[in-house]
């Protein structure tokens, strides 16, 4: 639990108050989980000489915590660290412990490129490049919709005690996201290294892209075919790489958005349900006919 204070002898953390960001909001939502309970005090103060010893001090003060002084921890890459990327590199494995993650540097590291290093670029100044007709929200762009909004009667405290529980949330979903993947991926290795043509066949749905990607540069993996969570079985098709998201193959163009009878028809597959209007997606009752499905669509000389 998270509270607030305007004395600083009963803070055991302290950040700047004002406009917020995903840097300071999703650090104080860490530091909750990793003491469960936690009195932040924001202020505008740089010299805080009457603070507890053991207080936590980030985003503010020039110190351990802090990333605007000249002398900032920098990342390989050139990004410089946010207040919330120095708290994970010093006490981002202690929270994974607490939560009885193993695989812990994998999952640590795999963490701080997912998730970490945008909140610490975004923080800094070094924004995302994306061509696109409509316009995108990140999730430090969410976190900025917490600050009280003009002509408002929101007050900014409380605010700011919203946007952690919404950046707690966030950061718990992405430790287990996270977490699921690593722990998948010996699978998925296992099953890439045993296949045998262009369809990978998996006996459970696990999460497979990422790692399917990086081992298949050769593109050899078409299709990926598995139990669906609604019933039945699924086939999905296998992007180009992890920055190109064009699929390697599709389902053919007159099954585009056809379910049930309409589909069954045309495949002349008896338990076909399902085709997504943009190919990439078919569904059956059975894993025999989601199989025909997907061989129909292959290359000839597959």
């Amino acid at each position: 639990m998270i509270q607030l204070t305007k004395d600083i002898t009963k803070a055991s953390a302290i950040t700047h108050q004002g406009t917020m960001h995903a840097d300071e909001v999703t650090a104080a939502a860490f530091l909750e989980l990793l003491y469960d309970n936690i009195v932040i005090m924001r202020t505008s103060e740089e010299i805080l000489p009457a603070r507890r010893a053991d207080s936590i001090v980030f985003d503010i003060g020039k110190g351990e915590y802090d990333h605007h002084q000249k002398e900032a921890k920098i990342r390989a890459n050139g990004i410089k660290y946010s207040a919330f990327g120095l708290l994970w590199q010093d006490r981002g494995r202690q929270l994974l412990e607490k939560m009885h993650i193993s695989e812990i540097d994998d999952v640590f590291s795999y963490i701080d490129k997912d998730f970490v290093e945008a909140i610490d670029a975004i923080d800094n100044g070094v924004f995302p490049t994306v061509q696109a007709g409509y316009r995108i929200k990140n999730y430090s762009d969410l976190i900025k919709l917490f600050n009280p909004s003009y002509a408002s009667d929101e007050e900014e405290d409380q605010q700011f005690l919203k946007a952690t529980r919404v950046a707690k949330e966030i950061l718990l979903a992405e430790i287990s996201s996270v977490y699921g993947k690593v722990k998948a991926k010996s699978k998925v290795e296992r099953l890439w290294k045993q296949h045998k043509g262009p369809i990978l066949e998996l006996p459970v749905y696990v999460p497979y892209e990422e790692t399917l990607l990086n081992l298949d540069t050769n593109q050899e993996i078409l299709f990926v075919v598995f139990p669906s969570n609604r019933g039945g079985y699924a086939a999905k098709a296998v992007p180009t790489s992890l920055s190109d998201h064009t699929n390697r193959c599709l389902f053919k163009e007159e099954w585009a958005g056809l379910t049930n009878e309409a589909l069954q028809a045309v495949t002349q597959v008896p338990t076909a349900r399902f085709c997504h209007v943009n190919r990439f997606l078919v569904t059956a009752d059975t894993k025999e006919d989601i199989l025909q499905l997907v061989n129909q669509c292959l290359p000839k000389n597959e």
